[in-house]
């Protein structure tokens, strides 16, 4: 099964702060949909609850400890990687998509596949960030660039692959 990681982030990897995004952008929230629709979403608790519900046309994977936390119809808790991964693989998926944060892409970004990013051409002020990665690992698929489009600052998505 093939792991993807999808974000959003600033020029310094900056992906929220207080628990929200840095950056409201319509267009990539619609491809953010477009994106997860029909695949199991893998996200950490804090995560989670910064969404607060199920996504329609997916199955949101909280991984979290614990034992505790209630979630509705169309969210399953998870105590591991593997137990997502068999859930995911149980349900048909091909391509289990994570969605932060900061601890689950830095667990994750080493057996990742694919990096979906938005690269918001801007910095705010962030405390937590999308792990590093080294460049010379990945290979660039596509590239679409959005231009400055009133309050929304420039930004480009990205498609990486891991090179093997």
């Amino acid at each position: 099964m093939k792991i993807s990681l999808i974000a959003a982030i600033d020029e310094k990897r900056g992906l929220g702060k207080g628990n929200e995004l840095l950056w409201r952008i319509p267009e990539d929230l619609k491809n953010f949909k477009k994106m997860t629709m029909g695949h199991c979403v893998l996200l950490g608790r804090k995560t989670y609850q910064s969404i607060g519900r199920a996504l329609p046309g997916r199955t949101l994977l909280v991984l979290t400890k614990k034992e505790s936390l209630e979630l509705p119809e169309g969210v399953v808790k998870v105590s591991s990687v593997k137990e997502a991964l068999e859930i995911a693989r149980g349900k048909g998926d091909n391509e289990l998509m994570v969605a932060g944060g900061a601890e689950v892409y830095n667990e994750l970004l080493p057996i990742a596949e694919t990096l979906y990013l938005t690269r918001i051409h801007g910095t705010k002020e962030a405390d937590v960030f999308f792990p590093t990665f080294k460049n010379e690992s990945w290979e660039l698929s596509s590239e679409t660039f959005h231009p400055l489009k009133g309050q929304v600052p420039p930004w480009t998505f990205q498609v990486l692959n891991r090179r093997v």
